[in-house]
């Protein structure tokens, strides 16, 4: 019989898992710092929407404090690498040692599966032209899908739209990596032998299901406790591929499954987790946060909603554009659409909501968090007067 845990007991240990038991944000963080907890989460999402600041930077504000942004700039771009850009949860940055346990899905692609439907000629009928835009990276160096632009009047052969989802399929495919991003975030490629370590390109390729399972293995690291789907979501693993690695994962010893009191399917524990044993804190959450990605994961969790409405006509938005939830104590207690007005120097919250059951400390907790945001980004002033007049007119509890 599998061993049952309560609710809360579950929440103690994912939030422990993705690091926010026991805050300690004094916006000092070192480079190390850094490194260490983007491996320690397994992967940072990247997102193009700078409406309040690039995806990436955030999960670790969320759990370091006002740190020094650069860091994390030269982080993606050192050498020799620790970390590279590929498909993980979406478009992701990752620790190079992932590069082996990811080929499986590079293969697929290089056989038009697994990708988009845009970019499967060049798997196919237009490999071709792929393979000529490679020679001419291997020939010339790095390019991005804006310099091979530049020629396609003149040559006839592309334009923008064709040369990025070539592109796009040669990254996907493995046969390019992602050296840096330029200008307004444009990924620059190259060849893998010019941008990964020699060491991790001669690891043996696994087989896909060693390396399906050592994945799902860091994902269940990562959160501590999660149901099946929660960890297949996690590096966004086939479903069909799902059963035998997490049945090797049992059988080993790094996953238990538990009951947990509430949820209708089967979790699983890693073995190295723990429930922290203080709550304490507050962060503000990106919507690619790797606490909250995963939206089943989340209202299970936090019994909180939360979907991102980005691509929802604006008339018909429920709490606006960018909105990150507001974490509190180990609960979701706010929700705030948050715009980086860099003109005029402010951070706007265009909309706020408390949840039901909110503590009598959330607002003045929350506007602590948005200065502190502000800081972080440069930002001198805030604009918070929603949260000001919500906290006037919510009723919250003691």
């Amino acid at each position: 019989m599998a061993v049952e845990i309560s609710a809360s007991e579950a929440r103690r240990i994912a939030l422990t898992a993705q690091g926010f038991n026991g805050l300690d944000r004094d916006g000092t963080a070192s480079l190390a710092k850094l490194r260490q907890t983007i491996f320690r989460l397994g992967l940072l999402q990247i997102d193009s929407v700078n409406v309040l600041v690039r995806a990436h930077y955030l999960p670790l504000f969320s759990r370091l404090g006002g740190y020094d942004r650069s860091l994390l700039d030269k982080i993606m771009v050192e050498r020799p690498r620790r970390f590279f850009e590929y498909w993980g949860h979406e478009a992701s940055l990752l620790p190079v040692d992932c590069q082996p346990l990811l080929r499986w899905r590079m293969e697929r692609a290089r056989a038009g599966k697994g990708v988009w439907g845009r970019l499967e000629p060049f798997a196919t009928t237009r490999r071709s032209e792929a393979d000529a835009l490679l020679e001419r990276i291997a020939n010339e160096g790095a390019l991005a899908s804006s310099d091979i632009a530049g020629a396609a009047t003149e040559k006839g052969m592309w334009v923008w739209s064709e040369a990025k989802h070539a592109l796009e399929w040669l990254f996907w495919a493995g046969l390019v990596a992602s050296t840096h991003r330029r200008g307004s975030f444009e990924r620059v490629y190259d060849l893998p032998e010019r941008v990964l370590p020699r060491k991790v390109l001669e690891v043996p390729t696994p087989a896909p299901v060693d390396a399906q399972r050592q994945l799902l293995a860091l994902a269940a690291r990562a959160l501590g406790i999660a149901t099946a789907a929660d960890l297949r979501d996690y590096y966004r693993l086939p479903a069909t591929d799902l059963a035998e690695p997490l049945r090797q994962l049992v059988e080993d010893g790094t996953l238990t499954p538990v009951k947990v009191r509430g949820w209708p399917q089967q979790a699983y524990l890693h073995a190295s987790a723990k429930a922290g044993r203080k709550l304490a804190g507050a962060a503000l959450l990106s919507p690619f946060d790797p606490l909250i990605w995963h939206r089943p994961r989340t209202e299970r969790l936090f019994d909180f909603r939360y979907r991102l409405e980005i691509y929802t006509p604006q008339h018909k938005r429920e709490h606006g554009y960018y909105v990150l939830p507001f974490l509190l104590d180990g609960a979701l207690v706010a929700r705030v659409d948050l715009k980086a007005d860099r003109h005029k120097g402010t951070l706007v919250v265009q909309q706020a909501s408390l949840e039901p059951g909110a503590p009598a400390h959330a607002v003045e907790a929350l506007l602590t968090e948005l200065r502190r945001m502000a800081a972080w980004l440069e930002l001198p002033n805030v604009d918070a007067s929603l949260v000001e007049e919500m906290g006037r007119q919510a009723p919250m509890n003691g």
